[in-house]
């Protein structure tokens, strides 16, 4: 018997700064689905994914919980294996990068490098964007801010390390050549050599002095190895490299068919991590497949606007099939999906609950109450029955093309489209007449025989896109073929009907998901806002405002949220206020800055802290917050 043939694939190793919400989730669905297909179509699959545990934000997020880095990544990693659990997620390997065999070797790696000339040490000092913990010239900037979250930036300047990028910039642009599906779409391709390689590359930051959460630089500890040299290695130790002598599971499955990524993070995947593989002598991956995003509504996922959704809690409350077929189904090639509780619920009742179920449910419901549960092939003799196995033909071959592309979206109206022709088959024969009539039995007969292996299709085809329901289909067909090819079953000996989705009532559901947000918005209110004096509309003239300068400012232990702020408001006493800007400030960003306090606020106890006032602050851009800063204004001056 032949080998079969390997297929490796990866996902992005998700960040632990936050669980990961329905979008985040997306890129794991995807691989999964592309790995259960690769499986179906024979092939020896290992898919990889895993957790991104390095970095600046990390160690200020654990250092504002009063928790060390560690401890904070074991919890998050842990929610997001969790995650990708709920969603019946066939992964192989989940590789985290505090792995020790994972630091041991990225260590090996930078070492490697550095010794053979392609890193080198330098200093840096450009605009740096502390949430996607990137580098950006400031041509790079959009409107002032970072290009791919749109935040603000900060000025850096620091002791670093660099990777050659300009010496293998004309050996990435003849790959991109020699390979013209290295990057899908098509699009994004275009804008890794419009964007980057056309303008130059400014070689690669890879190494960081101002915070210690990373792995530490072998011969220089005053350094930690930078996060996209860490993350990205990950793809290569995870399956057993090491520049001493590689692992035979890396021999077999190396280099990666199909590295699976958002479209945020293409350049990383398709500009620094191939040069770092040519630094390395190692292949490069076949294939990188940067997906949209998925939206909600018309915006980006943000837990300041309110509008996170979570994909474990949708498949508690809708089922995991069902939050796998939205997603598969309505995420475009090219262009970014959207999903709202309204969009979702009408996308499940009208394709899984109507279409699918009912389907189903009625066409072995009636082979067992006309036939004891078994028929076999008939005579196909009305134009009806050659439409359906036409639709049937074809909707398998264009199956096969779309789901080897992976145009999940277009390869699940493919299998959709001949489940409604079998819906309207049923409605053209009308079985429930033909069995009125005893000489049209075997009419009858071939009807459902046509129906049972439409439906055994189906049911194959969908198996990478919803398991769970694919195997309940095959259970209640009796039937373990799974070949896809219309006739390859000649008889059927069903089981009892069993309901895959039952329908949902919209404003029902929409009620109670209202009423728990609802409750789930005043206990976060309750959480923040402990014992903070309320003032009413008719007090707001006795509001003192003043200018006060911020002293000193550090973290609370075990407050997430809250700095500890320490004014001089012209008093001549020191004034402390529990600000919850830890998320948005670091402390020695604050230092020296003019502020507006109001002053006569009662005192409130915040984690331990006695607060004394509070300072104003604006809701900026998504997920943003704006200190608002007087410091031409004199400390103690009154604002009117």
């Amino acid at each position: 018997m032949p080998e079969k043939k390997k297929f490796y694939i990866t996902t992005a190793i998700a960040y632990t700064s936050r669980k990961p919400h329905i979008g985040n989730a997306y890129d794991i669905v995807l691989a999964d689905m592309i790995a259960r297909y690769k499986r179906m179509m024979g092939f020896d699959v290992y898919l990889m994914t895993g957790s991104d545990e390095h970095g600046q934000k990390i160690e200020e997020i654990a250092k504002a919980e009063g928790i060390t880095p560690k401890e904070y990544v074991d919890k998050v990693s842990g929610e997001i294996r969790a995650v990708w659990d709920s969603l019946n997620t066939s992964y192989d390997k989940f590789i985290r990068t505090t792995d020790d065999y994972h630091e041991k070797v990225i260590q090996k790696i930078f070492k490697k490098l550095y010794d053979q000339g392609d890193i080198y040490k330098g200093h840096y000092e450009g605009k740096y964007c502390v949430p996607c913990e990137s580098f950006f010239t400031p041509s790079q900037l959009v409107d002032g801010k970072c290009p791919d979250c749109g935040r603000d930036v900060v000025d850096a300047k620091e002791e670093a390390y660099f990777l050659k990028l300009s010496k293998y910039q004309d050996k990435l642009l003849e790959y991109y050549e020699q390979n013209p599906d290295f990057i899908r779409p098509e699009s994004r391709k275009n804008e890794m050599i419009n964007n980057f390689l056309k303008p130059g590359l400014s070689d690669l930051c890879v190494s960081r002095t101002s915070f210690k959460w990373g792995i530490p630089v072998p011969f220089d500890d005053k350094h930690v190895v930078y996060v996209w040299l860490d993350a990205l290695s990950n793809y290569i130790t995870g399956v057993g490299y090491d520049p001493d002598g590689s692992s035979e599971q890396f021999d077999k499955l190396w280099p990666a068919d199909l590295h699976v990524i958002g479209k945020d993070i293409v350049r990383f995947h398709t500009i620094y991590w191939p040069i770092i593989l040519m630094a390395l002598g190692l292949p490069m991956p076949k294939q990188v497949l940067g997906h949209p995003w998925l939206l909600v509504g018309e915006d980006k996922m943000s837990k300041s606007r309110g509008n996170v959704i979570y994909a474990d809690d949708m498949a508690k409350r809708f089922g995991i099939d069902a939050v796998r077929y939205y997603l598969l189904s309505e995420m475009p090639f090219t262009q970014d999906g959207t999903i709202t509780y309204e969009s979702f619920i009408s996308k499940y009742n009208s394709d899984l609950a109507n279409t699918l179920g009912n389907l189903v449910n009625r066409s072995i419901a009636m082979t067992n109450k006309y036939f004891d549960g078994k028929v076999k092939k008939g005579e196909n003799t009305e134009s009806c029955d050659t439409e359906l196995i036409g639709t049937a033909e074809e909707s398998v071959k264009s199956y096969y093309e779309l789901m080897d592309s992976y145009h999940n979206a277009d390869a699940c109206e493919a299998v959709m489209t001949l489940a409604k022709r079998c819906n309207k088959y049923i409605d053209e024969t009308a079985p429930w007449l033909l069995a009125k009539d005893e000489n049209k039995k075997a009419r009858l007969e071939a009807v459902l025989y046509n129906l049972l292996e439409c439906i055994r299709l189906i049911g194959i085809m969908l198996s990478p896109i919803i398991p769970d329901s694919a195997k309940s289909i095959k259970n209640q067909l009796c039937c373990e073929d799974e070949t896809l090819e219309y006739g390859a079953v000649t008889e059927y000996s069903v089981g009892m009907p069993v309901p895959l989705f039952a329908r949902l009532d919209t404003e029902k559901v929409l009620a109670e998901i209202a009423a728990e947000q609802e409750a789930a918005k005043k206990t976060e209110e309750k959480e923040n806002i402990v014992s903070i004096a309320q003032i009413g509309i008719e007090d707001f003239a006795k509001v003192e405002l003043k200018a006060a300068k911020i002293i000193s400012a550090e973290p609370i232990p075990k407050a997430k949220k809250l700095l500890k702020l320490t004014l001089d408001d012209g008093s001549g006493k020191e004034r402390t206020v529990a600000s919850g800007i830890a998320k948005y400030y670091k402390p020695d960003e604050l230092m020296g800055h003019t502020v507006v306090v109001v002053a006569n606020l009662k005192p409130a106890t915040l984690c331990g802290v006695e607060s004394n006032g509070m300072i104003l602050a604006a809701d900026c851009a998504e997920d943003d917050v704006k200190v608002l800063f007087i410091d031409n204004v004199p400390a103690g001056s009154k604002i009117r």
